[in-house]
């Protein structure tokens, strides 16, 4: 059973150095629909942190992407154009420690992907990893991605999220392989609607946002109903729905 949209947490700082962040994940379909509704739906997910995938990565990528902070009451923090799409933006309440994109390698005739990473913290000691990441169309390549990405994974310190599209399904071979490593938010607190694509006939869930063990998953899931997020919100919004998370940081 999914929880009522009102139990998310809301962002906060506790007396023993403990935080409860909200990150959305969000493919924007290079800003190509509505952005003041992309805007109005980022806003009233009241994120810390935003994994986007498809950022402007072309003419003027940068332009693009500050404006779409702008219009969040968001930062930059990292990727676009230098990751090949996925992106970081977050709330004046995280402090970047670091931040690097990753490319991944080049298949002839396929999109170039890549990892957005950063580690944020907040408060004096509550920190977590992140990485924004959109995986290929092509299965082979997809799994080659995976290894990668998990890879990346190890190397960061903990707690770690990852966030992104990963063009599979949940019963899809590096969806499964993910999950054994990290806990699929989804099935570990169900909260909100699941499927994620496309947003104007929701059918698939092809979005998610993963956990390590060092973070506690207060919920997950597709923010329909929260006040602004509207089912017309998100079809003018992108052609995904976001997915957002409400996560313990010990």
């Amino acid at each position: 059973m999914t929880q009522p949209l009102a139990d998310l947490p809301a962002s906060r700082t506790d007396a023993d150095g403990s935080a409860v962040v909200r990150l959305l994940s969000y493919n924007i379909r290079s800003l190509r629909d509505d952005e003041g509704a992309l805007a109005r739906v980022i806003r009233a997910c009241a994120p810390d942190v935003v994994c986007v995938q498809e950022a402007p990565r072309f003419f003027r990528w940068r332009k693009h992407a500050s404006r779409l902070a702008r219009g969040t009451g968001l930062v930059h923090v990292t990727g676009g154009a230098t990751a090949c799409g996925p992106m970081i933006l977050s709330s004046l309440r995280a402090t970047v420690e670091s931040a690097e994109d990753v490319l991944l390698p080049r298949t002839p005739g396929l999109h170039r992907r890549g990892l957005a990473t950063a580690v944020l913290r907040f408060g004096e000691r509550a920190r977590l990893s992140v990485v924004s990441c959109h995986l290929s169309l092509a299965a082979w390549e997809r799994a080659g991605q995976a290894t990668a990405l998990l890879d990346r994974v190890a190397a960061m310190p903990g707690p770690v999220v990852v966030a992104g599209d990963l063009n599979e399904r949940p019963d899809g071979a590096v969806f499964r392989r993910l999950g054994e490593r990290l806990r699929d938010g989804w099935e570990a607190r169900p909260w909100g609607e699941e499927y994620t694509s496309d947003a104007a006939r929701p059918h698939q869930r092809i979005d998610a946002v993963f956990a390590d063990a060092d973070v506690e998953v207060l919920g997950c899931g597709v923010p329909v109903g929260l006040p602004g997020v509207t089912p017309q919100a998100l079809r003018a919004a992108s052609d995904h729905r976001p997915v957002l998370a409400a996560l313990r940081l010990r």
